[in-house]
């Protein structure tokens, strides 16, 4: 009598092959973003994959440097430690501000290095300077909750 309602388990619903393909392509992309930020990786961002970063990782720090920068060379050591403290909860990504000037103009950058936090794709905090490990950490437990759980 209700015969229609029960799916076997290997039913596709009747997607065409082409769908199928797609949502597996799409599935194997989340997991591999999943992987990189459980291993707590700093990530790459540039203007081809700025939107897709920010909508695909809830919590992102983004440390906004350039090469020639020397205060940029010890904040980057700090957010690799960060990266794998926060793994799985928050993900760090670095662009340079050299190669990205579209972005660091979107976000008004006049000083390197800056962090900028976001919570779900806005804007929630922004740090420009050196600071030690600990005041960054706490920057970070604010911005996303003290356990990294709010996102």
């Amino acid at each position: 009598m209700n015969e229609g309602l029960i799916i076997p388990a290997d039913d596709t619903g009747g997607m065409d092959d082409e769908l199928l393909k797609i949502r597996q392509k799409k599935l194997m992309e989340m997991q591999e973003r999943i992987r990189v930020q459980s291993e707590g990786k700093v990530l790459h961002l540039d203007q081809v994959n700025f939107i897709e970063l920010l909508h695909a990782h809830p919590a992102l720090v983004v440390d906004f440097w350039a090469e020639w920068c020397g205060p940029c060379r010890s904040v980057g050591p700090v957010v690799e430690e960060l990266a794998r403290e926060f793994a799985g909860r928050v993900t760090f990504a670095k662009c340079n501000t050299d190669d990205n000037p579209a972005i660091s103009g979107q976000f008004t950058i006049s000083a390197i290095p800056t962090l900028i936090f976001f919570l779900r794709g806005k804007l929630v905090d922004r740090v420009t300077g050196v600071y030690p490990k600990e005041a960054l950490k706490k920057r970070v437990e604010i911005a996303f909750g003290s356990s990294g759980k709010m996102i």
